[in-house]
């Protein structure tokens, strides 16, 4: 068997339209150790084809050149190949620093030296799963898109534990690292808040990271009664299982929204400054709402990760009645009430 290191990026979504490749990988045999930074590894153990995640003791943005070539030299020996999947040289020093004897990825950074295998940079903002998928050395097929899973038993443990039912609430994730030009408005997140509890009566969990608590919490003192702030209370792999276990999801452009795409969550997903053209939620239930052609904006997408406008219009304009109409169609297509 041959034993493959997987150098994972660094951002939530990505991580999930790694996954595909990763699915490929396995079936041809390869045994997958995957090295993530803490924020993105829980990604990958909601992956059953990964048979190792290695937490990686860096922190984000700095090179620690020490304690790289340190870790790389310990795992001499360990791995037949490995798959760079970040663009930058940092990423790749690992690999190299253990002598891995096969280095696949693409140039990035000029990273003439540091891998065996360069795929050329492709021009633009290519799609993400067959921009993966092309480090196998075969092109992406039409079917291939992420597949997360959890076992039921862990999906009721994180139920119980929120004071929620399987599939009985739903998700917001109103947040975005990236920055405020990917956030549908608070305001409209409540207003929806309001008319799904209204005609579910069924909660609405709010998830997201610690920086987004203060947005979370918001919407719900704009939403009383139909909200429960989760933001900052759960670790990013129990917010993924509550994600999991819910009946559908409501999010901007995030890693939060490739997640629920990847458990094929009925699903609303709003952009603005960014493109799904580019990173789009691949769920066959998810409804996209993105109003480039009907605003005319020549400025979307820019992005950024601030409006340069100031008016956030390109969000401001999905109102609440849409995203739930939206969301009620997606519910129908499963089936759902």
């Amino acid at each position: 068997m041959t034993r493959a290191l997987i150098i994972a990026p660094q951002w939530i979504g990505d991580a999930v339209m790694s996954e595909p490749l990763l699915a490929r990988l396995a079936a041809r045999g390869e045994r997958l150790s995957v090295a993530a930074l803490p924020w993105v590894a829980p990604v990958y153990r909601a992956m059953p084809p990964v048979a190792e995640v290695i937490d990686l003791p860096f922190a984000h943005g700095r090179l620690d050149w020490s304690a790289r070539r340190a870790l790389g030299r310990s795992w001499r020996g360990r791995f037949d190949v490995a798959y760079v999947l970040p663009n930058s040289i940092k990423a790749a020093l690992l690999p190299w620093f253990a002598r891995v004897p096969r280095r696949v990825g693409y140039r990035g950074e000029g990273r003439w030296l540091l891998l065996t295998e360069q795929h050329p940079n492709p021009p633009g903002r290519p799609p993400m799963v067959p921009f993966y998928l092309a480090l196998s050395g075969a092109p992406a097929h039409g079917d291939e898109h992420p597949a997360l899973s959890f076992a039921p038993e862990r999906l009721a443990q994180a139920c119980a534990a929120a004071g929620v039912a399987p599939g009985g609430f739903f998700v917001f994730a109103p947040g975005a690292e990236y920055g405020p030009a990917k956030v549908w408005p608070p305001a409209h997140y409540a207003e929806l808040a309001r008319a799904l509890h209204a005609e579910h009566g069924q909660p609405v969990l709010l998830l997201g990271s610690a920086k987004e608590a203060a947005l979370c919490g918001e919407i719900a003192a704009a939403a009383p009664g139909a909200c429960r702030v989760l933001a900052g209370q759960t670790s990013l792999l129990d917010a993924m299982v509550l994600i999991g276990a819910s009946r559908g999801m409501v999010s901007n452009d995030s890693g939060l929204m490739h997640v629920a795409a990847a458990f094929g969550l009925p699903q609303v997903a709003v952009f603005g400054s960014t493109s799904p053209e580019h990173t789009p939620p691949l769920n066959p239930r998810a409804r996209v709402l993105w109003l480039k052609d009907e605003l005319g904006l020549p400025c979307m997408p820019c992005f950024e990760r601030t409006c340069r406008f100031g008016h956030y219009r390109c969000l401001a304009a999905v109102d609440a009645a849409r995203v739930q109409a939206a969301l009620a169609a997606a519910l129908q297509a499963q089936g759902q009430a």
